[in-house]
Parts: structure tokens; sequence; C-alpha cells
């Protein structure tokens, strides 16, 4: 048997999803129904499509724990032509802080907890239990993989493997500039705008709040754009006469937050719609 289908049907055993790479690490090509992505996935094949094809075409999205996929006929071809196996760290549960060189090495022992260890190429893979949202450069020469990213399986590595701790999520939280960051209180006018309110009654801002939750709530994908349009709508319609409160406000970061939003981003997101709309 290959010796990388062999691993990956081991790692897929251990519910640790896999997928083959290519020479340079990358994902293999979009099969023949996706070529040039033609289901929406992007070219660097590390964004799925809506596509439910039988080939690994799709980076993250393709890896899978079933053999009878991984030792299907359709893939037999792309495992005699994979150069590593590579696996969602998300899906498999865990975070890895892959660290690049030794600098970024020197860093982590400083800085982050003692975890379960991997040497690459050019350092370390620090893998940690929990998983995140992945980002890439949060420092010099560290990138997180975990949810929506694969990373190339190099062993079991040595020791334990511990918590994810949040020194590791803060580095992949933006700090937003002074300029954006939205304001602290709501409960006064968004505008130098007073007088009456335009609503006929308070039951219309009540419902328009129960629904910007409602469409947060009910996203399924695309969260982000999401959150951003329903505060852009909010404003609009409320953000220059002065009924919105705090109260108002958190009960849509609430809803955001609920859906994996973070509070920087819920507090990025209105930011830009005030100042979309000039508030």
């Amino acid at each position: 048997m290959n010796e990388h289908l062999h691993t990956a049907l081991s790692l897929a055993a251990q519910s640790v999803p896999v997928l083959p790479l290519r020479a340079g690490k990358l994902p293999f090509g979009n099969c023949p129904a996706c070529a040039r992505n033609a289901c929406g996935g992007r070219p660097n094949m590390k964004t799925p499509g809506p596509c439910a094809c039988p080939r690994p075409c799709h980076g993250w999205a393709a890896a899978t724990t079933d053999p009878h996929t991984i030792n299907s006929a359709a893939w037999a071809p792309v495992w005699r032509h994979a150069a590593a196996v590579a696996y969602h760290p998300g899906g498999a549960g865990v975070t890895v802080v892959d660290l690049d060189d030794p600098a970024a090495i020197a860093w982590a022992r400083k800085t982050l907890p003692a975890t379960r260890t991997v040497a690459t190429t050019r350092g370390e893979h620090w893998i940690y239990r929990g998983t995140m949202q992945s980002a890439n450069a949060v420092r010099p020469g560290i990138d997180i993989k975990s949810q929506m990213q694969y990373a190339r399986w190099l062993g079991p590595g040595a020791s334990a493997t511990a918590a994810l701790p949040d020194a590791v999520r803060a580095l992949a939280v933006k700090e937003p500039s002074a300029a954006r960051r939205a304001p602290q209180t709501l409960s006064v006018p968004l505008s130098g705008q007073r007088g009456a309110c335009p609503h006929c009654t308070p039951t219309y801002l009540e419902r328009g709040i129960a629904m910007a939750e409602q469409r947060i709530t009910a996203a399924s994908s695309a969260v982000h754009a999401t959150v951003y349009r329903t505060f852009l709508a909010v404003l609009s319609t409320h953000g220059r006469c002065g009924c919105l409160t705090d109260a108002h406000a958190a009960r849509l970061f609430t809803a955001a937050q609920a859906k994996g939003e973070s509070a920087r981003h819920c507090t990025d997101a209105w930011t830009n719609a005030l100042t979309t709309l000039g508030l």
C-alpha cells in the first residue's frame, strides 16, 4: 500500500480528517466538475465552494475520516502522486501554532504554555487541544491553523497536548485603531440631531431589533458580512434619532457572538457601519 495512503487511513481511524498534498504543500487541483473554480472555490483551493464531488479539490474542506472515500478508486490516482498528507486541525479538535523560524520558537517558549511539539522543515508545530479561527502572520514567523485550514502531517510529536490557552486565542484578535473604536455608550443620540423620534411607537424599534437578531441567528454562511449588513440596516433606520441604547446594541452583539463572532469583530462591524453612515 502507498505510504501516504497508509498514513491517511491510520489517521482517519483516529478521527483525524485527512487529505493528500501535492508538491509544494498544496492541495491537488480541482476536479473536472470544478475546473477553474467554477463552483466558487478560491484559486488557491484553501476556500471551498458548494461542491460535493468525490475528489479532494477544495483544500481543508476535502479532508475526511471516511476510509471508503480515502481508499476509493476516485482518490487512488491522487495518492499515487501525493507528496505528503495533510489534516484539518479544526476537524480534529486541535489548533496548530506554526512557528516558522528560531525567533518564533524562542518567543513561544517564553510566552506560551508547553504542549505537544512537532518538528517541521524550518521550525515547529505547537499543538493545543481546542479550536479557534485560523489566522496568518499573527506575529513574525507565526501562523495559526485550526478552523477552515489544513496543516501538513509530520508525525505525532512529543509531550502531552495542553488545552488551548487564551494567549494563543489573543494572537488572532486584531486591535482596531483608536479612530475606529466603537463608542462605549449608545444611550445618547448617535448624531447631533435632536427632537422627537420619527418612529410611531416604541414597538417599531423593538420589532426592528428582534428582526435583526433573527437575521443574524439565521445566518448559515457569510456571518461576518451578515452581521455588518444587519448593523448597517439598524443604524440607518434608528441611528440618527437617539432611540438606540446600550441594551439594544448588546442584544445585537450577543446574537453575533452566539454565531462565533468575537467581541472585537462586533465592535469593528458596528464602528464601520457608523462610519459608512456618517454617524
